[in-house]
């Protein structure tokens, strides 16, 4: 059987049942608009019947995805652990057992390497019973007795937050339910702070003072954040010192402040916020040092003291560098360390307080991704700090900011052997239609790619909420390198590669930028011989699979194949309902459709409202039912819609998961088997 046929399997048929949205004078079908009850169950059925098409098409693929987990399973390391992280007298580590699907969470005392490792969490023990299960390990009392922790059993979201005693091993009797998971100790050790959520829309709305011991029903509420566009949440500065409440969104932050000593206190405003006035605030010494874009569109760091926070009174620190966008920073004793970008590139420098003088840590791939990694004890000179390519995998190092010198702590290891020397890695600009130039990030096997246009090309983008699609090594990746694919990473605007810029023209009214890029980026590849369209594939996640519905909607001829993950194709209908999660709170990314001008343009382009007759690509769309960041009904009708609208043959699958949320499983073999299958999907289309 060739994948690219369908003839021989009848798709589910969704009913047709009337609803018009009439908005702005506006008339809008949505005919599966019915879909959107998940607790129905003609609805349930439905998705069913879909999951059991998908099968029957992928059922001559299943020795292939059997070889490809085999090949995923096969080169991780089973029994791994992470290196661990020193938190005063203890080293917090975790290590999976060969097998499972969970690890295990550990801690030893400083006092010597031959101390008694302490179980803190058997987590597949936990998860025995559960389809789904997402543990966090939370934050230790100061006192290094007790440890917060939360679960999420549904994929929905909702975690409930509880406590061990790390002394007994006893799970204590404060057991505090639909929560979001985010949490802050005092200093008594007795009280914590923690995030509630809207019951509806999931907002984190709220924050609650809960003393241990004493029933969840006589927590207070010490903060609420009314401004629907708003989100809080809660955490422990670097220094102990302080409780800080942020609030955000996504052109706005403002923190509140109280002593941990005195958790019964009030907190105090650090400024009032103001509409486009961004920042991070940490503490150390006696000082709040700040990360904000206040007269820095790309960001500088200042500092202001404990006793008088206002604005007026914050000086700089490190000041804006032109074409530079700072996007984290550590605070040591004698060192000050910034997460920077520059030209798309993560540089990672070094600046001595003492002296004034500042350094990077030099990097050689031509496309890679580092970060500041976790470091805990601010009196140190080493900097922790991690580093990976497309072809190099991930490594964990520490660089001594006094000497200059880097040591490996531990590198992700490749079971059966990796030659990193059989990989190339490119990285290219591409010239688009308004002039733009987008960095591409590439790699490649040497000895199976040719330029000549025969290569299969996997293409992926996110494009979205200023978040970078950084280029990094996945080991599951090999099993399509090794069988001729080439991969790419196109680094669109909406991102923030290049600065805040990057992400300006990649939003509200400038949104179709991102999609321009993509297309224009994969007319690159075909124009230069990496592949061509018969072999072009495509991929993204959740805003980007928003991208993949626009590009098979506008361009279905450049493209062979189409994955889309949790996608977001129902935009007009979600942003114009504030009871859905997430909605009121990115008015600032996507606009707001009650205004007419969002509402003309959001429908422009919404995938769900500009599906069209034409022959698509094949697709491949995933979904998860309990997701409550992207509504299983939005992919489940906007595959219902394109089957009435598509011609030809090639496959159109939806495949939901009917127990998980937006990361998928909570399993890692059960994540293996899902990139199993779509490699399947991707490898059978292009015939490969």
């Amino acid at each position: 059987m060739n994948l690219l046929s369908t003839k021989d399997f009848q798709p589910p048929v969704a009913k047709i049942k009337e609803h018009i949205h009439v908005d702005h004078g506006t008339k809008r079908p949505d005919p599966y608009f019915w879909l959107r009850d998940r607790a129905n169950n003609e609805v349930l059925n439905y998705l069913k019947e879909e999951n059991n098409y998908t099968e029957s098409i992928m059922v001559e693929t299943e020795s292939l995805q059997k070889t490809l987990f085999g090949e995923i399973k096969g080169r991780i390391k089973q029994d791994d652990s992470t290196y661990p992280v020193r938190w005063k007298n203890y080293y917090y580590y975790t290590r999976h057992d060969s097998g499972s699907d969970y690890a295990k969470y550990y801690r030893k005392h400083i006092a010597s390497e031959e101390s008694q490792e302490e179980l803190i969490f058997d987590v597949p023990k936990m998860a025995r019973g559960q389809d789904y299960f997402d543990f966090d390990e939370g934050d230790v009392s100061p006192d290094e007795s007790l440890i917060i922790f939360s679960t999420d059993i549904t994929g929905r979201g909702l975690r409930t937050l509880q406590v061990k005693d790390l002394n007994s091993g006893e799970i204590l009797i404060d057991n505090i339910t639909n929560v979001e998971g985010g949490h802050a100790w005092a200093a008594d050790n007795k009280t914590f702070f923690y995030t509630k959520q809207d019951p509806e829309t999931l907002r984190d709305h709220q924050i609650w003072r809960h003393h241990l011991g004493r029933p969840v029903k006589e927590d207070v509420l010490v903060y609420e954040e009314r401004d629907e566009t708003f989100s809080c949440y809660v955490y422990s500065s670097r220094s102990e010192k302080f409780i800080v409440i942020g609030s955000s969104q996504t052109l706005c932050d403002e923190y509140r402040l109280l002593p941990s000593i005195n958790p019964e206190g009030d907190f105090k405003l650090l400024h009032p916020r103001s509409r486009g006035l961004e920042y991070d605030v940490e503490h150390y010494g006696n000082r709040f040092y700040l990360r904000t874009n206040y007269k820095a569109p790309n960001f500088r760091l200042m500092w202001v003291s404990e006793e008088c926070t206002s604005i007026s009174n914050w000086e700089e620190l490190l000041a804006e560098r032109e074409g530079v966008y700072v996007n984290d920073f550590e605070v040591f004793d004698n060192y000050l360390v910034t997460e920077e970008r520059e030209n798309g590139l993560v540089k990672i420098r070094i600046h001595e307080t003492r002296s004034g003088e500042n350094y990077e840590i030099e990097f050689e791939s031509p496309a890679y991704s580092a970060w500041i990694d976790t470091n805990l004890d601010p009196q140190t000179e080493w900097l922790r700090y991690g580093y990976s390519s497309l072809k190099d995998p991930e490594g964990l190092y520490e660089y001594n900011m006094h000497s200059r010198k880097k040591r490996l702590l531990k590198s992700e290891e490749i079971i059966g052997g990796y030659d990193s020397n059989l990989y190339t890695t490119e990285r290219h600009f591409v010239t688009v239609r308004d002039g733009a130039r987008v960095p591409v990030s590439i790699v490649y096997r040497n000895d199976s790619f040719k330029k000549d246009g025969t290569s299969p090309l996997l293409l992926y983008a996110y494009g979205a909420y200023g978040l970078n699609s950084d280029a990094t090594f996945r080991s599951s990746r090999l099993s399509l390198l090794d069988r001729g694919f080439v991969y790419a990473i196109a680094h669109i605007r909406g991102g923030q590669e290049l600065g805040r810029d990057w992400y300006d023209h990649g939003r509200l009214l400038n949104k179709k930028n991102s999609f321009n890029d993509f297309i224009d980026c994969s007319e690159f590849f075909v124009s230069e011989k990496y592949t061509s369209p018969d072999r072009l594939c495509a991929s993204g996640a959740s805003a980007g699979g928003l991208l993949m519905g626009v590009i098979a909607n506008e361009t279905p001829k450049l493209f062979a194949a189409i994955i889309a993950d949790v996608p977001w194709v129902d935009c007009v209908t979600t942003m114009l309902d504030p009871t859905i999660p997430l909605t009121t709170s990115e008015y600032d990314e996507w606009g707001n459709p009650n205004d007419k001008e969002f509402f003309d343009y959001i429908l422009s382009y919404s995938p769900y409202d500009n599906v069209k007759r034409a022959a698509y690509p094949a697709m491949l769309v995933m979904a998860g039912l309990n997701d409550s960041q992207v509504q299983c009904w939005e992919p489940a009708k906007w595959v219902a819609l394109l089957r009435t609208k598509k011609i030809g043959n090639k496959p159109l699958m939806l495949k939901i998961n009917m127990k998980s949320g937006h990361g998928g499983s909570s399993a890692r073999y059960e994540k293996y088997k899902e990139i199993a299958f779509e490699y399947a999907f991707l490898l059978r289309v292009v015939d490969h």
